[in-house]
């Protein structure tokens, strides 16, 4: 006789599954790339029927979506009184971020498949650049009012210019200096030419 106060064992509820579904994403994203992956793949990771996940997702791409914004950390925009104050915290959030092996991972699964899916670079700039390039854009507008930095200096052109200097550091690191002051040189540099 059975008690029916035991559950037997199964497939996990619906929040349980929906976190199942988002970290076997993450995990499928970082192993074989966002072409590669399929939902048949997600399921079967999470332990859930195909059927849950479209219950929930159009596709694929809504699901990579929502994988990346589940671990998107908070943006914090920088308030120091200053523009290099806040730049050099930035650069400290982002060598915390990034500057670990699960972050060289993550920028390397990013940079692969983004060079190869137009869907999940367009994903990933929504989701994840683009608040941050907004940010960026904050700590910019209170230095032009501290006539910090030159009144017509692009935002969005620094941002792309740092990003990428951050990004060839990661790959190249620097030999002569850390990655930090490498990036806040760089910085320096391009924001003396603006």
């Amino acid at each position: 006789m059975t008690n029916p106060s035991k559950k037997s064992p199964g497939r996990p509820r619906s929040g349980q599954s929906h976190q199942a579904m988002l970290q076997a994403t993450l995990e499928l994203l970082a192993e074989v790339g966002f072409e590669a992956m399929s939902i048949e793949a997600i399921a079967a990771r999470a332990g859930v029927g195909k059927t849950t996940i479209y219950r929930r997702y159009s596709g694929k791409a809504e699901l990579v979506a929502d994988a990346i914004e589940s671990i998107r950390e908070e943006i914090v925009i920088p308030d120091t009184g200053s523009l290099w104050g806040d730049l050099d915290t930035l650069i400290q959030n982002a060598a915390q971020i990034s500057l670990n092996p699960l972050g060289r991972q993550t920028v390397a699964m990013i940079i692969s498949s983004a060079s190869s899916s137009a869907e999940f670079a367009q994903i990933y700039w929504t989701k994840y650049l683009q608040p941050r390039r907004e940010a960026f854009a904050v700590v910019l507008e209170r230095a032009k009012a501290r006539q910090e930095v030159q009144p017509d200096l692009d935002p969005e052109l620094v941002f792309h210019t740092m990003s990428g200097i951050m990004l060839y550091a990661m790959i190249f690191q620097p030999t002569s200096e850390s990655w930090e002051s490498y990036v806040r040189r760089s910085l320096d540099l391009i924001l003396m030419r603006l």
